[in-house]
C-alpha cells in the first residue's frame, strides 16, 4: 500500500490510499480533497496512520499508539504549520549573493516571494500571511517600493554585479544587450509608459522597454527601462554607456542581434571605441556583397568573411541545420498564408514586406495570391546566418560568441514566465522600477540556483523545483519542558537531495 497524492483539473489534491494486486491499482480509502496545503498535510498524516492500523495486528499498544498520535495531531494548528522550502533554499541563495547586506526584511520577503509565488503585490501579501504567518498592510508594501527604487537600487545592482564579477572569474570581456517590452493593464498612458511596437502583441497596452545586459552563461550585469513609444535601437548606446560607467567596465565586446543593427549604432560603436559582433540583415546588403556571398558557396559549418568600409566585416556561416529549419519555417509560413486566402480574408492592406507576407501578389483590383517564384527563390537563403564585426576575434569564436544571446532570451522568457514580470499593475514609476528591480534581484538568485544544479547534475531543471512549495516546517510546544521546537517534516528524495546541494554549496 501506499499514498498518493492526486492533482484534479480543479488544481486541489485528493490524497488516496492506493492498493497494488495482479498488476491492478485499487484505491482502499481517500481522505478528502484540498488546495490548501495544511490540509492536504492533514489529510496526508492520516493516510500515514490508516496504512499503519491497516498493516499490523490489533494489539492495546498499537491502539495506545494510534490515540497518542491522534490526540496529538488534533491540537495541531494550521498557524503552526510552515511552508519552509522557499527560504531554505532560495534565502540560503539570497544571503550567500549578499543581498542580506540589505537590512530589510521586507525586501528579503518580497523577493522571495517573487520566486515562489509571483503574484500581484495584493496577492503577495496573502501569500506571506498565509504561508509564512507574515502580516503586512499594502500600503507598508508601496512604501517600500518607493523606498527601494529612491535609496536600495544602486545596492542591489552592486551586489548582483559583484556576484556575477566573482562567478566569472572578474571575465567582463564581451556582454550581450537585448531588449523586450513590458506591457500594462491600465489603458491610460504618462510620461514612461506608452504604446508602441510591442513583442508581446499587446499593440493597444502602454508599455515600457526593458533593456538587459547580461555576461557569459547569461549572469546578470544590470539593466535599464525606457520609454514604451522609444526606438529599440536607440537604447544600446545610453544603457551600454551608463552601465559601463557605473560598474567600471573597460569596453567590453559587445554581442547584440539584428533588432539594434543600425547605421548609427555602429557608428557611435566605432566612435566610442567599441567592438561589437551584431546579428547581419544579409538580405538587406547590396547587390554587390549578395554577389559575394553566393559566390562563396559554402557548405556545412563554413564560413566566408567579406570586409567591408571602417574595418567592419560580414561574416557569413552556413549549417545544415539551419537550412532544415529555414525550410521549415517557409513552409510552415506559406501554409498559413494559403490557410488565409481560402477565408478570403486577405487584403491590400496584407500586402507588405513583414514576415511572410512578402509572397503575396495582387492580381486585378481584389485577387490576392501567392507569388511562388518569390518563395522559390527564397531557398538560397537557406542556412545562412551573417554576423556585423570590428572584433579582432577569430571568426569562430565570433560565431560562438553570438551564440550565447540565447542566454539573454532565455532570461527574458524566465522573467516572463517563471518569474510573471508581466503584466505590471502599478502606475507610478518608482513603483514600476522597484517592481523591475526585484524581478532582476530575483533572476540573479534563480541563476546561481541553476548553476549549482547544474554543478550537481541533479535530475530536475530550475524550472522544476516547485517542490519547494511542499516542504514543511511544524511548530510545536514540548509538554514537559514547555519549550518550542520547529521540526521539518520527511521530505521526499528529490526534495532531500535539493537541500543536500543548497547545503553543501552555502
Amino acid at each position: 500500500m501506499f499514498i498518493r497524492q492526486k492533482k484534479n483539473k480543479s488544481g486541489s489534491i485528493s490524497v488516496q490510499i492506493i492498493s497494488k494486486s495482479h498488476g491492478k491499482y485499487k484505491v482502499i480509502k481517500s481522505f478528502g480533497s484540498s488546495s490548501i496545503p495544511e490540509t492536504i498535510l492533514s489529510n496526508v498524516l492520516k493516510a500515514k496512520q490508516e496504512i499503519r492500523r491497516l498493516e499490523s495486528s490489533p494489539s492495546l499498544f498499537v491502539l495506545e499508539k494510534d490515540t497518542l498520535i491522534e490526540s496529538f495531531l488534533s491540537e495541531v494548528e494550521n498557524g503552526q504549520i510552515r511552508t519552509i522550502g522557499p527560504e531554505l533554499v532560495f534565502g540560503k541563495i539570497f544571503d550567500h549573493i549578499g543581498f542580506n547586506a540589505i537590512n530589510e526584511e521586507l525586501f528579503r520577503h518580497l523577493v522571495i516571494a517573487r520566486l515562489t509565488f509571483p503574484l500581484s503585490k495584493l496577492k503577495t501579501i496573502e501569500y506571506l500571511y498565509r504561508y509564512q504567518g507574515i502580516s503586512l498592510d499594502i500600503s507598508t508594501v508601496y512604501r517600500f517600493l518607493d523606498k527601494l527604487n529612491d535609496e536600495l537600487k544602486n545596492i542591489v545592482e552592486q551586489i548582483a554585479f559583484a556576484h556575477t564579477k566573482r562567478i566569472l572569474n572578474n571575465n567582463i570581456s564581451i556582454v550581450f544587450y537585448d531588449m523586450t517590452t513590458l506591457y500594462f493593464e491600465a489603458s491610460d498612458e504618462d510620461d514612461l509608459r506608452k504604446t508602441g511596437f510591442s513583442k508581446d502583441g499587446k499593440h493597444s497596452n502602454p508599455q515600457i522597454f526593458l533593456g538587459l545586459l547580461v555576461g557569459l552563461e547569461g549572469y546578470a550585469i544590470g539593466y535599464d527601462i525606457f520609454e514604451g513609444n522609444i526606438y529599440e535601437g536607440h537604447t544600446l548606446i545610453p544603457t551600454i554607456e551608463k552601465l559601463s560607467k557605473k560598474f567600471n567596465l573597460s569596453k567590453p565586446i559587445v554581442v547584440a542581434d539584428a533588432g539594434l543593427l543600425s547605421s548609427n549604432n555602429i557608428k557611435a560603436l566605432l566612435e566610442n571605441h567599441y567592438q561589437f559582433i551584431l546579428g547581419a540583415r544579409i538580405k538587406n546588403e547590396s547587390e554587390t556583397i549578395k554577389i559575394k556571398i553566393f559566390e562563396s558557396n559554402l557548405k556545412n559549418n563554413e564560413f566566408a568573411v567579406i570586409e567591408k568600409p571602417e574595418d567592419v566585416k560580414l561574416i557569413i556561416a552556413y549549417s545544415d541545420k539551419r537550412a532544415k529549419k529555414d525550410e521549415h519555417n517557409r513552409k510552415k509560413g506559406l501554409e498559413r498564408l494559403e490557410k488565409k486566402i481560402k477565408t478570403g480574408k486577405l487584403t491590400k492592406s496584407n500586402i507588405n514586406n513583414r514576415g511572410y507576407n512578402k509572397y503575396l501578389k495582387m492580381e486585378g483590383e481584389i485577387k490576392v495570391t501567392i507569388d511562388k517564384d518569390k518563395f522559390d527563390k527564397d531557398k538560397i537563403w537557406d542556412g545562412l546566418k551573417g554576423y556585423i564585426t570590428n572584433c579582432k576575434l577569430k571568426p569562430e569564436e565570433i560565431i560562438d560568441s553570438y551564440r550565447n544571446l540565447w542566454h539573454i532570451e532565455k532570461a527574458f522568457r524566465m522573467s516572463k514566465t517563471d518569474l510573471r514580470i508581466r503584466p505590471i499593475y502599478h502606475r507610478k514609476r518608482k513603483r514600476i522600477e522597484a517592481h523591475i528591480c526585484l524581478s532582476f534581484v530575483a533572476y540573479s538568485i534563480y541563476k546561481e540556483l541553476e548553476r549549482v544544479l547544474k554543478i550537481e547534475k541533479y535530475p530536475l531543471s530550475v524550472e522544476k523545483v516547485e517542490l519547494t512549495h511542499n516542504m514543511y516546517q511544524i511548530e510545536i510546544r514540548l509538554p514537559e519542558s514547555l519549550h518550542t521546537k520547529n521540526i521539518i517534516l520527511k521530505m521526499d528524495e528529490n526534495q532531500k537531495q535539493l537541500i543536500e546541494i543548497i547545503d553543501k554549496f552555502y
